[in-house]
């Protein structure tokens, strides 16, 4: 009996050992998962304590843009508040009728008085208006895209907020007003994009696939239905030409611009041409390869465009054929000084020039009245293309950066060649 007694107890000891290990564990693996709750715990009250933080932050944020914008709004109100002032005192028509009447009195108009002209009717008649819009529209035909940009803009930009639709030019764009309440200048970084807007989008022309001159008229009318386009074929039988040309050409600071689309020459003022007795200036010339003329169906390896302007705004060029022959030591110059950038002029120290140097020794030539070459393909421009032409050698016309920028021949539409 004792020794069943020490058995039981023996057991029993093992037992009560069990029990208490288990315990013990058991209050081991609370303590644990409720160690590990806690800190699980304390790291989403940490997370949760971020988040508020980017939250206020972020408040912040959209407080100070939100004061921008009432700065913004402000400036907009002040402006709205002038407009409707100017548009007050033109709204009785009377500066309107005077300065119709003094102008149908000319003969002519500059692209500046016909956008002048235009703005004047919006203020006057406001955007609904019909004589308003061919006024903006008529301003563009007249356009002088190379040297009148800023008119060719306020033409678009106009005629995009009376709700037509334009296609405007990426150079047109206009980004809206800046911080300090002026409006800032239009962009042009990206000349190759197409951005679809609201009222218009960005356009970019070229020489080659969607881009090349048989799509120029989709985006700029007159160069799809003009009648007097450039350039042409030169083939006889030719009128008498009577008029007589006499350059006097200057040398000055040699001034040269890649703009994407040629390599053109900026000219300081002093270079004259006259026609007959009506004096032109020469503002710059440019090249084409190849000749954008023919003569006789035949094209010349590259031609060089020069272009002049009167005092009553009217174009003239003078076309120098280029044929592949000897080394052309102004064309050496020239190319010797190309610009290292696309669309900035670049302008060489101490480099000076003399465009005389470009023309050759007689001034004969073929005349016709066309238009520009390049879009918006404004007519009314007359060309004087000389007979004889000038040498330029292989590696010279290699080393254009050029391939292909040349406008294909445009129909004769009855006009007449002549030559001197």
């Amino acid at each position: 009996m004792q020794k069943i007694k020490e058995i039981i107890k023996k057991y029993l000891r093992a037992a009560l050992e069990v029990i208490l290990i288990a315990a013990l564990v058991a209050a081991g693996g609370f303590a644990y998962w409720n160690f590990a709750g806690k800190k699980h715990l304390v790291h989403e009250i940490a997370e949760l304590t971020e988040q508020v933080e980017d939250a206020e932050h972020e408040t912040e944020k959209v407080k100070e843009a939100l004061e921008e914008s009432e700065k913004s709004l402000q400036a907009l109100e002040d402006k709205q508040h002038e407009f409707e002032a100017v548009k007050s005192a033109f709204a009785n028509g009377v500066l309107l009728q005077d300065i119709e009447t003094l102008y149908k009195a000319q003969k002519s108009l500059s692209t500046e008085r016909q956008v002048g002209l235009a703005a004047l009717r919006l203020l006057t008649k406001g955007a609904g208006d019909p004589d308003t819009v061919a006024a903006f529209e008529k301003s563009l035909e007249m356009a002088e895209w190379n040297t009148r940009l800023q008119s060719v803009c306020a033409a678009q930009n106009a005629l995009a907020a009376a709700g037509q639709k334009v296609t405007l030019l990426s150079e047109c764009q206009r980004k809206g007003p800046a911080k300090d309440g002026k409006d800032k200048e239009p962009e042009a970084k990206d000349k190759h994009a197409k951005k679809e807007g609201d009222k218009g989008h960005d356009v970019h022309w070229g020489y080659e696939g969607d881009n090349g001159p048989e799509h120029w008229g989709a985006n700029f009318p007159i160069c799809g239905k003009g009648k007097k386009q450039s350039p042409l074929n030169i083939v006889g039988p030719f009128e008498k030409g009577k008029d007589t040309l006499a350059v006097a050409y200057k040398e000055g600071q040699l001034k040269v611009i890649n703009n994407g689309h040629t390599i053109q020459v900026n000219v300081e003022p002093g270079s004259k041409l006259t026609i007959n007795k009506e004096e032109f200036d020469l503002l710059q010339f440019h090249f084409h390869r190849p000749s954008e003329e023919q003569v006789d169906g035949k094209n010349s390896a590259m031609v060089a465009h020069f272009v002049h302007k009167s005092a009553a705004g009217k174009l003239a060029v003078i076309g120098v054929l280029l044929n592949e022959g000897k080394d052309n030591a102004a064309i050496k110059t020239l190319w010797a000084n190309l610009p290292p950038k696309e669309g900035e002029e670049y302008v060489p120290a101490k480099v000076k020039f003399n465009p005389g140097q470009m023309l050759p020794s007689s001034l004969s030539y073929y005349a016709y009245e066309g238009s520009l070459t390049t879009p918006p393909c404004t007519e009314g421009v007359n060309f004087y293309i000389l007979k004889t032409p000038v040498d330029i050698s292989k590696a010279q016309v290699a080393k254009f950066p050029f391939k292909l920028n040349a406008r294909p021949v445009q129909s004769l539409n009855g006009r007449k060649i002549s030559s001197d």
